[in-house]
């Protein structure tokens, strides 16, 4: 039998993450959020996997449209930017109508303010995991936009005093900090 050991959250943080949006379209109704759970997982064929809240409004349109952006963000990028993907609702709010942005050749919309690069996906298997779910993708298409140093977590948090939305993975940590 196993002997319950105290977790201490705050080894969570030594994990490394990028800072992207996640975007996806579906009967002409957009939506993007900020992602820090994305990853590369093959490159042949290409492959990436996002994790996303069941609650969001990303999660529910990419379950109809099977397809998906990510926009790997720059580490200049201010935070009220971060604040319209990152904390206000696409239920409520059109956050398209705030950033320059693009459907790309997979017909996803892509977010060019403050992007480094871009990629589009299609899924191919989700995992349901809890309250997320992790979308696997074959890679599309994907541009470089500009040279600059990608949005990390840490920066985030550490830099830019960010914290993580109610719907984040990482939610819970904010009260560690």
């Amino acid at each position: 039998m196993e002997t319950a050991v105290p977790i201490d959250v705050k080894a969570l943080f030594n994990l490394t993450y990028g800072m992207y949006i996640v975007s996806t379209e579906w009967e002409g109704r957009r939506n993007g959020q900020i992602a820090n759970s994305v990853m590369q997982v093959t490159s042949t064929p290409s492959t990436v996997a996002v994790c996303l809240n069941k609650e969001n409004l990303t999660w529910e349109l990419l379950l109809k449209s099977g397809k998906f952006s990510v926009a790997v963000l720059e580490e200049e990028v201010p935070m009220t930017f971060i604040g319209t993907f990152g904390f206000k609702s696409g239920r409520q709010i059109d956050k398209f109508a705030e950033c320059n942005w693009k459907t790309g050749p997979a017909g996803t919309p892509i977010v060019l303010d403050h992007t480094l690069s871009w990629i589009e996906a299609k899924v191919f298997e989700r995992v349901d995991v809890y309250t997320h779910s992790v979308f696997f993708g074959e890679v599309l298409s994907c541009s470089c936009l500009k040279e600059g140093s990608p949005l990390t977590y840490a920066n985030y948090h550490l830099v830019k005093k960010g914290k993580s939305p109610k719907s984040a993975p990482t939610y819970s940590l904010n009260a560690v900090k």
